[in-house]
């Protein structure tokens, strides 16, 4: 996921680090309980997912980068790929074999589950899991309350839930498409780490193209229509916590867009200023 912060240290963030890793050891003995001894073997996706990631951020220590910054943005990066194919095979495969209108039938996208929804779904969850401790490991967050944990504890709750229950399982595949837009925020971030900061290049020029076309078609707006299909068919939902948590976790989403957005709006003013700096330099000369 889009991630921002560096390695940071202190009492109060030592603190939060507990916390979270409390939690995140919590959820894996949960996960590892319903596996054993309920034998959900399904849910092995979720530990496979976990250390797919693992391994390949120990590759990529061992071959590219120690740096652990470059490292997790490296995997990030492959897990946003892999999680982007993943859910436009998804989605075009069930499109071909029902169509859109049965697809996004509520009783479909609540009680059904697409063909390889559950694993990728599972997949998915073991990286946020992976990211979470890897985070925690190297210090990759900042603040008292860091936004990048509480964003991934947020998922890992609301997935982890969803697949034990085997509940809103497309919908949760539908959030994920926002991931095709993460791919561009990591290589920006690649990028930059590398020392290509020319932002009057045609490639970067490119980049912040697409940046933006996927930030608003693969990430606002799938986010907001599916919040409004959720208000909408709110009277369909029975009386569990499937309607509140749903409406939480978009919600939750939604505010982390806008901030997102901000920042990126922000980033791309300084690099336009940048280049109005630069240019004027060179006619004073």
């Amino acid at each position: 996921m889009a991630r921002t912060g560096m390695g940071s240290t202190g009492g109060k963030n030592g603190a939060a680090g507990q916390f979270f890793l409390a939690t995140l050891l919590l959820w894996l003995v949960s996960v590892v309980f319903e596996i054993v001894f309920n034998f959900r073997t399904e849910l092995i996706w979720v530990i496979c997912g976990g250390c797919f990631f693992e391994l390949v951020n120990w590759v990529v220590r061992s071959w590219l980068s120690r740096d652990p910054l470059f490292v997790n943005t490296s995997v990030s990066l492959l897990h946003s790929i892999i999680t982007s194919a993943s859910v436009v095979f998804i989605l075009l495969n069930q499109c071909l074999a029902k169509g859109l209108e049965e697809m996004f039938d509520h009783s479909e996208l609540v009680g059904g589950t697409w063909k390889w929804a559950y694993p990728a779904l599972c997949f998915s969850c073991g990286y946020f899991a992976y990211d979470q401790w890897d985070m925690l490991q190297y210090r990759l967050y900042s603040g008292l309350i860091p936004s990048i944990l509480v964003h991934h504890l947020v998922l890992l709750v609301c997935f982890t839930l969803a697949l034990y229950r085997n509940v809103t399982i497309n919908y949760l595949i539908l959030t994920l498409i926002c991931e095709m837009h993460s791919i561009f925020l990591h290589v920006r971030k690649l990028r930059r780490m590398a020392g290509i900061r020319d932002s009057n290049t045609a490639l970067v020029q490119l980049e912040w193209v697409l940046n933006w076309t996927a930030f608003v078609f693969a990430r606002c707006i799938p986010h907001i229509l599916i919040t409004v299909k959720l208000i909408k068919d709110a009277h369909k939902f029975g009386k569990g916590v499937e309607l509140p948590l749903a409406l939480f976790g978009m919600m939750g989403m939604n505010i982390l867009n806008v901030g997102l957005g901000m920042d990126l709006f922000h980033a791309f003013r300084r690099e336009r200023s940048n280049i109005r700096n630069q240019e004027n330099s060179n006619h004073e000369e």
